[in-house]
């Protein structure tokens, strides 16, 4: 995190310590980045951002550039609607790695359905719920609790009460709150 310079939202109770070395083992000389280094730290960026792994990544972004449309927001929309993002900025988890593995334990239901796998992808009308079970819905009202300023974002409608959720529409590139500029990795993937 420190690495990036930028809040990934990987912890809660983080802040942003500014020190003279760049982490590393006994702080490691700053050097300017090339063009090739800024591009790279983007995509770092965006896969801790996402918690996703290269492999990963690099899938979507070549599905993004098979798609039609703008590549960049194209990728950043497949990572957004990524089920452990969506039960993330729906407020049932603290960090998205506490709704990864919620979602891999199988503590969510998407459209009445047992989902284990976090990265597949919801469309709209898709409905998230909370597995009926006591300690289950127990933590995930603590978790909202403890969200109590969070608003979800305006592509998905949340039900506090019921511990529902639903997509409402695909998210555009203003509603998606990435710190990353997608162009640059774009550009990287482009060489």
């Amino acid at each position: 995190m420190r690495r990036e310079g930028v809040n990934l939202d990987l912890k809660k109770r983080w802040s942003l310590e500014k020190r003279d070395t760049p982490p590393g083992q006994h702080g490691l000389q700053k050097t300017k980045l090339s063009n090739y280094g800024i591009q790279l730290r983007e995509k770092q960026k965006a896969k801790r951002y996402y918690c996703v792994l290269e492999k990963q990544f690099r899938n979507y972004f070549r599905k993004a550039a098979a798609t039609k449309g703008v590549t960049g927001h194209t990728l950043l929309q497949f990572l957004e609607c990524r089920l452990d993002n969506v039960v993330y900025q729906m407020g049932f988890a603290l960090t998205r790695s506490q709704a990864r593995q919620m979602v891999s334990h199988g503590l969510m239901r998407l459209n009445g359905k047992k989902i284990d796998i976090p990265s597949i992808q919801v469309k709209p009308n898709d409905v998230v719920t909370v597995k009926e079970k006591d300690a289950t819905l127990k933590m995930v009202r603590n978790n909202v609790e403890l969200n109590k300023g969070w608003a979800p974002p305006t592509w998905l409608e949340v039900s506090t009460d019921k511990l529902t959720g639903k997509v409402t529409r695909m998210p555009v590139r203003e509603d998606i709150k990435a710190p990353v500029n997608e162009q640059l990795i774009v550009e990287l993937y482009s060489r």
